[in-house]
């Protein structure tokens, strides 16, 4: 059973913007806390954002006023709006939930989804 969908992956130019979305089954997106990771070529997987389920927000330090996490209840849906984007960008975006905040920081659960591409480059 696919819990978790992402979509909204892409090719743009460095400075564009893109929004990936991360659709869940319902008897996730109410009771667990989200968050995005990423992982690039030869690098290890890391965390960009995550969310509660009361829309507290915690950002990656390579990406605090570039992205923004959000959520839509009536959606089922949570959203990374990435602006100003980079040549570092460049990752496979997977959305994972069920994590834990733990003293303001999200440590990942254990439902990930399966990753979208995002790629920036000129």
């Amino acid at each position: 059973q696919v819990q978790l969908v992402e979509s909204g992956g892409g090719l743009v130019q460095p400075g564009g913007s893109l929004r990936l979305a991360c659709a869940a089954a319902p008897s996730i997106f109410r009771v667990k806390d989200m968050g995005w990771y990423r992982q690039a070529p030869g690098k290890q997987r890391e965390q960009v954002a995550a969310i509660t389920t009361r829309g507290y927000t915690s950002y990656g330090d390579s990406v605090k006023g570039r992205f923004t996490i959000s959520r839509d209840n009536a959606k089922n849906t949570m959203y990374l709006q990435m602006n100003s984007l980079k040549p570092e960008d460049t990752a496979v975006y997977y959305c994972n939930a069920g994590g834990l905040y733990l003293s303001g920081v999200y440590l990942q659960g254990d439902t990930w989804g399966q990753g979208t591409q995002v790629t920036v480059s000129s």
